[in-house]
């Protein structure tokens, strides 16, 4: 029995496409061209965005553009291409009408496309003796179809919308929805996993929650993703760059073996804590990932725990507590501070509390001085100013809080066994260590420096904010003459002691801490 000339094709394209596919977008064909260029240093799989070039509603203007498209990938054989023309009901720009984009489409199966997208509102549209000549004229030029939904507000169940798209037997089924929640980017992971052995599905959830849902795709079933391009707006909320998806996330070499952690938080978009982590595992050979997950309440993030399930987990204020009611023990240092910020997935299935916080202030003291019997003042009574005092007390140090809030600075040191101290006896005394756990100096934060620069006289001086990397209290510290650590000494050995209780292998400090300065560096001075 013949081969199916429309499974021939298909089959032969799913052995050239690439596992992330970058879209590019631009309003002229030259620029879209000249980005397709630098993208093609990443990827040979490109989708080009029809619709966002001006005027391709007018036909003559349609038939220019893809000439210009058809010799730019005739001399480009390696490239597999993706036309999409989406049409501005449906999320795209495209004015024109169905029987406009369907010209398009047509056009662009004799430029060399090998894959053409249309959206289900326009196939369910079009006339279907109209729809099935079409489809066999994109079949002789050798072009495959995909047929794809959007949903730019919500998540949706997609099933329902598998079905309409199955009825039109495309080679490729496209869903894509918006995660308001990570539940929605779960939700969408779990049914690709027991869809993809069906057909060719790509599915993914857009916006800050379905960021998980990039990541994860591929390893639950996915033909492909989508990447953006290294030019150009991402074309999808919550896009990334192909690169950071293969480099960072290394989705390409994710299996059914790897184990999930993530930093929680709302936001969380802009944390370092992946970069960090990820390096960390690519360095040390640790086949997991790390993820951002944004998160709207804790039983959003407890779904997601159990549900993918993750492996271990950073978390935020103000997470650090009401996670603690879900836990099946903690570490003393947990127990003592009242807040946890590392869980770990245990063999039994159940939620372990650990903090860090502590071993990311003392360990960079410890590389310095002694701690015991060490002077040191702290600035500040909130979650941070706690993790420094209880910790530096267990080592053994004389320590000093001062707050502008004098009750919250009292209670912590009597729950600590330290001591507050005015303003005054600051003056009149000097430390060898000064930590500054407040946002003074903190990137958009109006805070003044606590105290004024004659008040305060310390050895050390060490500020917990990270970002700038050189806050007005370390310019000071340093032309009086003093030493001094920055904050982001603190957030790499907090990050090094969580890779290590979920790894069980030595973080690699210096590599860690490469990542993230130069990633600071780079955003405060591009």
């Amino acid at each position: 029995m013949p081969n199916n000339p429309s499974n021939t094709s298909a089959a032969y394209l799913r052995s050239r496409v690439g596992r992330v596919c970058v879209s590019l977008q631009a309003t002229t064909v030259p620029e879209l061209l000249e980005r397709a260029e630098v993208a093609m240093a990443e990827s040979s799989f490109l989708e080009f965005r029809l619709d966002a070039l001006h005027h391709m509603e007018k036909h003559s203007t349609v038939i220019t553009s893809l000439k210009t498209i058809a010799k730019f990938l005739s001399a480009h054989p390696q490239i597999v291409a993706i036309a999409t023309c989406r049409r501005k009901p449906f999320g795209g720009s495209f004015t024109g009408t169905t029987l406009e984009e369907l010209e398009v489409l047509t056009r662009a199966s004799e430029a060399g496309f090998a894959l053409l997208d249309m959206e289900i509102e326009s196939a369910e549209e079009a006339e279907r003796g109209l729809f099935n000549t079409l489809r066999e004229a994109w079949l002789e030029s050798g072009a495959a179809l995909m047929i794809s939904f959007h949903d730019f507000a919500k998540g949706v169940d997609p099933e329902p919308i598998f079905d309409r798209i199955q009825k039109f037997a495309p080679d490729y089924i496209k869903i894509v929805s918006t995660a308001r929640t990570l539940t929605d980017s779960l939700n969408l992971l779990q049914w690709m996993k027991q869809r993809s052995g069906d057909t060719q599905l790509v599915g993914i959830a857009m916006g800050e929650a379905g960021i998980v849902s990039r990541v994860l795709s591929l390893r639950t079933g996915s033909a492909f993703t989508f990447g953006a391009a290294p030019v150009g707006d991402p074309t999808a909320p919550g896009q990334m760059t192909a690169r950071m998806l293969k480099e960072l996330y290394r989705i390409e070499d994710l299996d059914q073996a790897t184990k999930i952690y993530g930093v929680a938080g709302n936001p969380i978009a802009h944390s370092l804590s992946p970069l960090m982590q990820n390096t960390a595992f690519r360095r040390e050979r640790v086949n997991a990932v790390y993820l951002p997950l944004k998160v709207e309440s804790v039983e959003d993030l407890l779904a997601v725990i159990r549900g993918l399930p993750l492996s271990g987990l950073s978390v935020t204020m103000p997470l650090k507590l009401q996670l603690l009611p879900y836990l099946a023990n903690v570490d003393p240092l947990t127990a003592k501070l009242g807040a946890c910020n590392t869980i770990r997935l245990g063999a039994d299935g159940k939620l372990y509390g650990f903090n860090t916080d502590v071993a990311g202030i003392i360990r960079p003291l410890e590389k310095r001085l002694p701690l015991k019997g060490a002077r040191v003042l702290v600035l500040g009574a909130g979650g941070a100013a706690r993790a420094a005092v209880f910790g530096l007390v267990e080592k053994g140090a004389d320590v000093s809080v001062w707050s502008r809030n004098e009750v919250k600075a009292n209670d912590l040191a009597a729950a600590a066994r330290a001591k507050a101290i005015s303003r005054k006896v600051i003056a009149a005394s000097a430390f060898d260590v000064m930590i500054n756990a407040t946002p003074c100096g903190m990137h958009g934060s109006s805070h003044e420096l606590p105290l004024e620069p004659e008040e305060w006289k310390a050895r050390l001086v060490f500020d917990l904010v990270y970002n700038p990397l050189d806050t007005p209290l370390l310019q000071l510290a340093r032309k009086r003459g003093f030493a001094t650590i920055q904050g982001v000494e603190m957030f790499v050995q907090q990050g090094a002691r969580q890779f290590e209780l979920w790894t069980g292998k030595a973080a690699p400090e210096a590599e860690m801490q490469r990542v993230v300065l130069f990633a600071l560096n780079k955003a405060q001075h591009p």
